[in-house]
Formats: C-alpha cells, sequence, structure tokens
C-alpha cells in the first residue's frame, strides 16, 4: 500500500475503489513522495511547473487543485499574475516567476501540439543545464528535430558554435 498525493480535481473525479493514476515520484533525501494523477495533461502540468525554480510540489499540486490545465494555459498566455495568486503559497513575486518561465508556451496537452510539449521540456533541460532562457527560446525557434531528446542535442550543437 502507497500514499499517493492527487489534486482536489483529481480527488472529486476518483468514484470507484480502484482506480488508475498516472504517477510522478519525487524522490528527496527525507522523503519518497508519489503524486498521482487521472489525465496525462494534468501530469504535464505538474512535471512543467515543478521543474520552474521555487515551485515544488506542494506549489505545483496547489496550481493542479486550482486550475485545470486548459484554464492554467489561458493564464499562462494572458500573463494573468492576479490569477496565479490566487494559488495557496504563491504570491505576486513568485507569480511573475512562473509567467516569465513559461511565457510563450502553452502547458496544456489539450490546446497544444506535441511539439509545443517538446519545446518546453527541451527548454527546462537547456536552462537547468546553465543557458539563459532568451538565448534558448531563439535558437529553439531555429531548430527542426522532432523529439526532446534529439532537440536537446541539436540546440547544444547550435549553441557551441
Amino acid at each position: 500500500m502507497y500514499e499517493v498525493f492527487v489534486s482536489l480535481n483529481c480527488s472529486s473525479k476518483i468514484i470507484s475503489d480502484e482506480i488508475t493514476l498516472e504517477i510522478t515520484e519525487i524522490i528527496r533525501e527525507d522523503a519518497h513522495n508519489l503524486y498521482g494523477f487521472l489525465d496525462s495533461n494534468e501530469k504535464k502540468l505538474f512535471d512543467t511547473v515543478i521543474k520552474i525554480n521555487g515551485v515544488g510540489p506542494k506549489v505545483a499540486l496547489a496550481i493542479c487543485s486550482t486550475f485545470t490545465p486548459s484554464s492554467f494555459a489561458q493564464i499562462v498566455t494572458s500573463n494573468d499574475v492576479n490569477m496565479l495568486k490566487r494559488v495557496p503559497g504563491i504570491g505576486p513575486k513568485g507569480a511573475s516567476r512562473i509567467l516569465v518561465e513559461l511565457s510563450g508556451f502553452i502547458v496544456d496537452g489539450a490546446s497544444s501540439d506535441e511539439s509545443t510539449n517538446i519545446n518546453i521540456e527541451a527548454s527546462l533541460a537547456l536552462e537547468s543545464l546553465g543557458f539563459k532562457k532568451d538565448i534558448v527560446t531563439t535558437i529553439l525557434k531555429s531548430c527542426t528535430s522532432t523529439t526532446t531528446a534529439e532537440l536537446v542535442r541539436e540546440a547544444l550543437r547550435k549553441l557551441q558554435k
């Protein structure tokens, strides 16, 4: 038996004793936590926002509890700081940081195509390697690869020039 943390949106949709969840495991030195999602779009939202500096699992789960992936995508697209501040644990600075990190990207898999999700993953990977967001965004626009790994490799080659 495992303890799995779920968003309020997810828990309100659970109607039977046996369910299948998509799981994200977060391993820290003091805990191994499982986060479950009924649909892949909510999991993608969680996995994307958890990579943002200053956003931990509790805040990411609070975002998933407060907004659906499509409503969060609209908030990011419209750059709505006030809506994002409604999430418990997110203040004005945190809301602004999240919107800056996700600017130009739509998180919702239902309203975006696969290439947008690949670009988000590649961008976050390159930024975690220390490259600046504006440079990464410019380089990724000129790349043509179709998978995240290929896109990161192609971008790294262009960044070395």
